[in-house]
C-alpha cells in the first residue's frame, strides 16, 4: 500500500475523490466471466453499481454470486471480461473495499476490541483514527458495551456485526456483503439492515447478496442471478411491473381441497385457467399469481365452490363465506424471482417420496386424539441461567408448528428436551404419547431430527453420510437403494453421489440433512432452522416436501428465522427468553397485532428515520428501500403527530398508507412489546 493510498484509508467516505465524475458508476462490470476448469461459474455479466446505492445480487445456489464477490473485492482473478472499481482494478481498488465474506472472518478467542484491532493493523489505520471509528461503529451496532467478550461468546446476530465493524474499520468508499445476515434473528437483521441505511446515506456503497428475498426488497436496485448470468436489474416496482403478475391471497378452511383443485385446474390445460401461473400453500392460506384479477379472481371462486360442492353440497354456504376475503395485493421479490427461475426451466423436480406404511396407517395417526409432543411447564436451568421458562405446548399428529424467536431465545434447548437428548429440568413431556423413558430405541426411530449445526459428516461422501442414516434409523436393508435414490434426486446430486459432504455449499448440505432425517419415515420430525442459506427455489420444495408429510400425518416442530416461510405453519408460538409469549394460526397472531402499519413516502428517507426513531420507540421506524415502515398505536393522531414532526425538520409527507402486519412486523413487535413490559398477548 503507498503512503497515498494509506491516507485515503483515514478519511471520510466524503472526503474522497475518484476519477469518474458524479453521475459515473463506481463499478462497472462489463462481460465478466469466471471459470473453473470446464465449469463457468461466471458467464459474461454486466452490472454498474452508483455512489450511495445499496445493489443487492440475488440468486439461487451455484449462481456465480460469491465468485462475482471474490472478483469485485481483487481477491480472485478473472477469466475474461473487465471490472473497474474507483477507476481502478479490483486489486487496486483493495485499500478502499470493505468485504464480509460467507463464513464468519473473525476469532473467536479474540475479544470485539482485539478483532478490530487486528484487522485495523491489517489495513494501517492509525491508533488515533481506530479510537474514533470503533466509537462510532460499535455504537451504531449496538455493541459497544461488550468490547472485551469474546467473539465466540456473541450470538450470530452480534457475530454479524462485529465482522461488519471489522470491514468498516477502514472506512471503505465500497462495502461487499455476500449473505450476511443468514442465520440471523428477524430482529437483528432489520438492525443490520436500519445500519445498511444509515451508511449508504452518508455516500457508501454497498453491494449485497442475500437468500432472503424480503430483505431484499430493501435495496435500491436488483439483480436476478442465474447460471452465472445477471438475466434483469432494476427497482422492486419495475421488477414487478417487468412481471406483469397479481397476487390473490385465498383463504380458507380447506386448505388441502383449496391447493388440489387450483394445481388440477393449472395442469389440465383449459384455457380458462390459462391466467393462473402459480399456486403456493402458506399455512392458513394459499396464494395464486394470476394475470389479470378482474378475470381470474371470480373464475378461483367458482372454481372452488364447483369442488367443494361436489364433496359435500352442505359447506357450500361456508366455503362462499371464506372465499368473500380473496384479496388482490402485490406480488412479493420472492414471486418473482421464484416465476423467472421456472421460465428458465430451473424449477427443481418434485420427486414423490417412496413411502413405506400404508395410507390407512397415516389417516390413522391423523384420527389419533393423543398428542404427538407435548410440554407443561417445561423448564430447563443451566447453574444460575434459566434458559426454558415453563413452556407449555401441545402439537398433534398432521400439524405444523413453528417455534419462533431470536437468537438465545432457546428454541435449540427446548426441541434438545422435547425430542430427549436433554433432560430437563422439571415439567412434562410427551412424545409419541410416552411421558416416561423418552430415550427408548424403539422411540427414537419413530422421529426424525435435523439439527441447526449441520448433522452430516463432512469427510465422508454423499452416498456414505446416506447408508450410516439408514442403519441408525433401522431403514430396512431392501428400501435402503430406494431411499437413497430419493433423497439424491430431489438434491439434484445423482451421479454425484461420490462427493465428499464436506466440499458441497452450505444449501446444499442441507438438502441431503433434511433427506437424511426424514428416510425412514418419521411420525414426530424436529427440524431446527432447516432452510437456512437455502435459495428460494429449494425452499419451495422443502416446504412442499413439509407439506407432504404433515399430510400423512407427521407431527412437525419446526424453527426458521425466515419468517416469509413460517407463514407454511399451521400454528406457531413466539419464545422470548425462554418463555412462549404468543400462539396461535399467522392469521391470528397478525390480526392480534396492536396499532396499525403505516408506509409513509418522504422527500428524505433517512433523515426522517433517524428524527422519527428519537420521537418513538426505534423499533417502530424501519427504512424498506425509498419509504418508511411505522407502526402508531393510535393511526389518526400519531400519524399527524408524525407529519407536524417531519414538517418542522422540513421533510415533506409525499404520501401515506395503511398495511397489514406481515408476519416480520408481528413478531418483531411481539418481542419489543414483550421486552419492555408489555402484557403478553392472546389470540
Amino acid at each position: 500500500m503507498t503512503l497515498d493510498e494509506t491516507a485515503l484509508t483515514s478519511v471520510e467516505p466524503w472526503q474522497r475523490s475518484h476519477p469518474s465524475s458524479p453521475d459515473a458508476p463506481l463499478i462497472q462490470v462489463q462481460n465478466l466471466v469466471k471459470q473453473y476448469g470446464e465449469l463457468r461459474a461466471v458467464n459474461g455479466i454486466s452490472l454498474e453499481v452508483y455512489s450511495g446505492e445499496i445493489f443487492g445480487l440475488i440468486g439461487p445456489d451455484g449462481a456465480g454470486k460469491t465468485s462475482t464477490f471474490h472478483i469485485l473485492a481483487g481477491v480472485m482473478e478473472a477469466t475474461a471480461g473487465t471490472v473497474d472499481i474507483l477507476g481502478r482494478s479490483p486489486r487496486l481498488a483493495r485499500p478502499y473495499t470493505g468485504y464480509l465474506t460467507q463464513q464468519f472472518s473473525l476469532y473467536l478467542d479474540l475479544s470485539v476490541d482485539e478483532n478490530l484491532r487486528y484487522t485495523a493493523g491489517l489495513r494501517q489505520v492509525p491508533e488515533e483514527v481506530l479510537q474514533q471509528r470503533r466509537d462510532k461503529y460499535l455504537a451504531l451496532m449496538g455493541i459497544s458495551a461488550i468490547g472485551d467478550r469474546l467473539a465466540g461468546q456473541l450470538s450470530g446476530g452480534m457475530k454479524q456485526k462485529l465482522a461488519l465493524c471489522c470491514a468498516l474499520v477502514s472506512q471503505p468508499q465500497i462495502l461487499l456483503l455476500d449473505e450476511p445476515t443468514t442465520g440471523v434473528d428477524p430482529v437483528s437483521r432489520r438492525e443490520f439492515w436500519d445500519v445498511l441505511a444509515a451508511l449508504a446515506d452518508e455516500g457508501m456503497t454497498i453491494v449485497v447478496a442475500t437468500p432472503y428475498l424480503d430483505e431484499a426488497e430493501r435495496c435500491n436496485r436488483i439483480a436476478l442471478m442465474y447460471d452465472g448470468q445477471v438475466h434483469e436489474v432494476g427497482t422492486l416496482p419495475e421488477l414487478r411491473r417487468n412481471l406483469g403478475l397479481q397476487r390473490l391471497e385465498v383463504r380458507t378452511s380447506a386448505i388441502v381441497e383449496t391447493e388440489e383443485a387450483l394445481l388440477a385446474a393449472v395442469q389440465s390445460q383449459d384455457t380458462d385457467y390459462g391466467g393462473i401461473v402459480d399456486v403456493q400453500t402458506f399455512g392458513d392460506r394459499v396464494d395464486v399469481l394470476v394475470r389479470d384479477p378482474l378475470h381470474d379472481r371470480p373464475l378461483v371462486q367458482q372454481l372452488l365452490q364447483s369442488q367443494r360442492g361436489l364433496r359435500d353440497a352442505n359447506l357450500t354456504g361456508e366455503l362462499t363465506q371464506d372465499l368473500t376475503e380473496i384479496e388482490t395485493t402485490e406480488v412479493t421479490l420472492e414471486n418473482v424471482f421464484v416465476t423467472r427461475l421456472r421460465q428458465q426451466g430451473s424449477d427443481p423436480t418434485y420427486v414423490p417420496f417412496p413411502r413405506q406404511r400404508s395410507q390407512g396407517e397415516a389417516r390413522n395417526r391423523l384420527q389419533q386424539e393423543t398428542v404427538a409432543i407435548g410440554a407443561k411447564n417445561l423448564r430447563k436451568v443451566f447453574g444460575q441461567f434459566q434458559a426454558v421458562k415453563g413452556v407449555d405446548l401441545e402439537i398433534r399428529y398432521g400439524e405444523i408448528y413453528g417455534l419462533l424467536g431470536s437468537n438465545g431465545a432457546g428454541k435449540t434447548t427446548t426441541i434438545k428436551m422435547l425430542c430427549g437428548l436433554l433432560e430437563k429440568t422439571s415439567g412434562e413431556l410427551i412424545l409419541a404419547g410416552q411421558t416416561q423413558n423418552l430415550r427408548d430405541r424403539e422411540l427414537r426411530r419413530r422421529i426424525g431430527y435435523m439439527s441447526q449445526k449441520f448433522t452430516l459428516y463432512d469427510d465422508l461422501t454423499i452416498v456414505e453420510n446416506l447408508e450410516f442414516y439408514c442403519g441408525v434409523y433401522g431403514v430396512p436393508t431392501a428400501r435402503r437403494s430406494e431411499k437413497i435414490a430419493w433423497v439424491l434426486e430431489t438434491c439434484g446430486l445423482a451421479g454425484r453421489e461420490t462427493l465428499l459432504t464436506g466440499k458441497l455449499p452450505g444449501g446444499w448440505k442441507q438438502r441431503v440433512a433434511f433427506g437424511a432425517s426424514v428416510m425412514h419415515e418419521p411420525e414426530i420430525l424436529f427440524l431446527d432452522e432447516p432452510t437456512s442459506g437455502v435459495d428460494p427455489l429449494a425452499r419451495r420444495q422443502f416446504w412442499r416436501l413439509i407439506n407432504d408429510f404433515a399430510r400423512q400425518g407427521t407431527a412437525i416442530l419446526v424453527t426458521t428465522h425466515y419468517l416469509e416461510e413460517a407463514e407454511q405453519c399451521n400454528r406457531m408460538g413466539f419464545l422470548v427468553a425462554g418463555e412462549v409469549v404468543l400462539q396461535g394460526s399467522p392469521r391470528e397472531i397478525k390480526a392480534a397485532q396492536p396499532g396499525q402499519l403505516m408506509e409513509l413516502r418522504v422527500d428524505r428517507t433517512q433523515q426522517a428515520s433517524n428524527l422519527l426513531k428519537q420521537v418513538l420507540e426505534p423499533w417502530r421506524v424501519s427504512i424498506f428501500g425509498d419509504r418508511l415502515h411505522v407502526v402508531l398505536e393510535e393511526p389518526e393522531g400519531d400519524l399527524q403527530r408524525v407529519g407536524a414532526v417531519l414538517q418542522s425538520a422540513g421533510i415533506v409527507l409525499q404520501s401515506h398508507r395503511g398495511l397489514p402486519f406481515s408476519l416480520e412486523d408481528a413478531f418483531i413487535s411481539t418481542i419489543q412489546r414483550t421486552e419492555t413490559g408489555t402484557k403478553h398477548l392472546a389470540v
